[in-house]
């Protein structure tokens, strides 16, 4: 959870930096176009560029990563591949395209470019921080930990450190050990006074401490820093709760429920400082939504083990040569759990073997939107439309 509040501190434009000194001309006014803020008119030049020459490696890094801060996966991607075929031994080249998937939410692609980028560059720091962060998303806690302190080693006293420290502080938090991390956290503030997160999190590290008067300061300061943030929010309201502050904890938390209605930690927090600032009817109200969210959760679950149930009837039908009967199961099931990948993929393959392949192949495409990185659904829905294709069936491109 805590991992969908972190990001790669260098953004990728500035990861690429050290290509701009050996750039032509034209990729250079690019990236002055970038300076200015003309993304739009860089966009159009790199293009004009590369379609030109299209061996430009230096235009197609620079294309790539503009794409993708603007959400343009598939030509990102595109671009940035190509830029790794030109430049196979640039570890620089390997890191932008894992940063680039990373920003799509791709870890299992994004993993393998930073490990080739430390692999042809040790001292690539923030390819060791990008790798690390991977790991980390895939639970590899242990394996995450050479690389954070080889970034740390590498980056020295410079506020890029910070990242690594606060994730390293992670690791500790996991270990249970308050102490360390609360000392990681003290280096990544120190190296970035305006890292929210780590303020945050340094508060959570110093109440577990017993540190109550730090732990309130660097909640607060967090709060300063990014007052948007739920979380911090609900963290300082539940320590001016616990600190027998229920009136000046009430505006965090009602801030915080405001921000993610569905954070059960905020209105159980908020139910209780209401009712403690003596505004009984807000806090009944706060616990009937409560209640509501957990009720709405519990359904939620139910749903999810019929859906299940559902796909494994499907799944033995199936297996019996009963399509037909399994497609129902699968349907049913879908209805219960719309976002399960593995269920509309099932789904998928039933109407592809009964031959409906229009409706196959585009289950096949919503379940690879709600999974981009599954390169095994991306190679099946390959396969069906070369399939469909063979039998003489036209299918849209979208």
């Amino acid at each position: 959870m805590w991992l969908s509040r972190v990001g790669f501190l260098a953004c990728p434009l500035l990861a690429i930096t050290s290509f701009a000194l050996a750039q032509n001309a034209t990729v250079e006014s690019a990236w002055s176009l970038v300076a200015q803020g003309k993304r739009a008119e860089a966009t159009t030049l790199l293009r004009k560029l590369i379609q030109a020459d299209p061996r430009s490696a230096d235009a197609r890094l620079l294309l790539g990563s503009l794409l993708m801060e603007e959400g343009q996966r598939t030509e990102s991607i595109t671009q940035l591949k190509e830029a790794v075929k030109l430049r196979p031994t640039s570890a620089e080249a390997h890191n932008t395209l894992g940063e680039a998937y990373h920003a799509f939410n791709e870890t299992k692609a994004a993993r393998p470019e930073f490990e080739r980028a430390v692999q042809l560059d040790p001292k690539h720091a923030q390819a060791h921080v990008n790798l690390a962060e991977a790991l980390l998303q895939q639970g590899e806690s242990e394996t995450a930990i050479p690389h954070l302190d080889v970034a740390i080693r590498l980056f020295g006293r410079k506020p890029d450190a910070a990242q690594p420290y606060y994730l390293r502080a992670k690791i500790y938090s996991e270990q249970r050990d308050a102490a360390k991390a609360a000392s990681a956290l003290e280096q990544a503030v120190a190296l970035r006074p305006d890292f929210a997160e780590a303020w945050s999190d340094l508060g959570e590290a110093r109440k577990n401490l017993l540190d109550d008067k730090g732990a309130l300061a660097a909640f607060r300061h967090a709060v300063e820093l990014s007052p948007e943030d739920a979380v911090a929010q609900t963290r300082l309201g539940s320590k001016l709760l616990d600190s027998g502050e229920p009136h000046e904890a009430v505006a965090h938390l009602e801030e915080a429920a405001r921000r993610d209605p569905k954070n059960q930690s905020a209105l159980n927090a908020l139910q209780r400082a209401l009712r403690q600032d003596g505004q009984t009817a807000k806090a009944n109200a706060v616990k009937k939504q409560l209640a509501e969210l957990l009720r709405e959760k519990d359904k939620g679950d139910q749903n999810l083990v019929a859906a299940i149930e559902l796909n494994n009837r499907g799944a033995a039908l199936e297996k019996s040569g009963d399509l037909r009967e399994a497609l129902a199961k699968y349907r049913a099931a879908l209805e219960l759990q719309p976002e399960h990948v593995g269920i509309r993929t099932n789904l998928a393959v039933a109407l592809l073997k009964l031959g409906s392949w229009n409706e196959g192949i585009s289950q096949l495409r919503q379940a690879l939107q709600r999974d981009p990185g599954n390169s095994e659904l991306q190679k099946a829905l390959e396969d069906a439309l070369a399939q469909a294709k063979a039998h003489g069936v036209v299918v849209p491109d979208r």
